[in-house]
């Protein structure tokens, strides 16, 4: 009777199960590297803007104050997107040629707010005091990063659960003095072990069990 397969079936039917076997186990990583990529995060990336603000030369060269575009910061849950007024209490006087600008005159003269991308925006079921947190020890760059070196802003975090938790199970290694805040250059000192106990009792933070109650965060 003629041979139905080939003499080398055998290891090539082999060679396909073990392939197909190291697709499967590899499945899991190559899933958790996807999730973790910044094609998924967005970490890293800058988004098309309708004008491509610079926090660098604003915040960084020019030493504006972040409140005095995010005015709510300290008030509000929300930090706050400036209107177009903001921008043109100084473009009406500098720059107020540049075609660089003109969406800028356009939301002005039409009386109609710039459509930005967001950047850092937590799922619907996840509730964020910036307030909280920036009158009681953590500074901005803490979650967004070193902005003042940003050209154009992109997400310095992927803001995953474990990165609120381990803050918030630990606050004495992130907070800082109340004239540290806004220092977007901030590291921890020498001496934050000594330092950050002293600061959590001054600011009264609850740490431990308390602040990683389901509730602080989900509600």
């Amino acid at each position: 009777m003629r041979q139905l397969f080939a003499p080398g079936a055998d290891a090539l039917l082999r060679l396909a199960l073990l392939t197909a076997a190291a697709c499967l186990a590899g499945l899991p990583v190559v899933g958790a590297g996807l999730v973790r990529s910044s094609y998924v995060t967005g970490v890293g990336v800058a988004p098309a803007q309708p004008v491509p603000f610079s926090h660098k030369h604003h915040a960084g060269e020019l030493k504006i104050d972040c409140r005095y575009c995010h005015t709510t910061v300290e008030t509000q849950a929300t930090a706050g997107i400036p209107p177009t007024q903001t921008c043109m209490t100084c473009h009406s006087q500098i720059w107020s040629g540049s075609d660089m600008l003109e969406p800028v005159r356009a939301s002005y003269a039409k009386d109609q707010p710039l459509v930005w991308t967001r950047l850092n925006k937590l799922p619907g079921y996840v509730y964020y005091n910036h307030s909280v947190h920036v009158t009681n020890g953590i500074g901005c760059s803490t979650c967004h990063g070193a902005v003042t070196d940003m050209q154009l802003t992109y997400r310095a975090n992927a803001f995953e659960m474990s990165f609120c938790l381990d803050c918030h199970r630990n606050p004495e290694k992130y907070v800082r003095p109340k004239d540290q805040i806004l220092n977007m250059t901030w590291s921890p000192p020498a001496n934050q072990a000594t330092l950050g106990p002293e600061l959590v009792r001054q600011y009264h933070i609850r740490g431990g069990e308390r602040l990683t109650e389901c509730g602080i965060c989900h509600r």
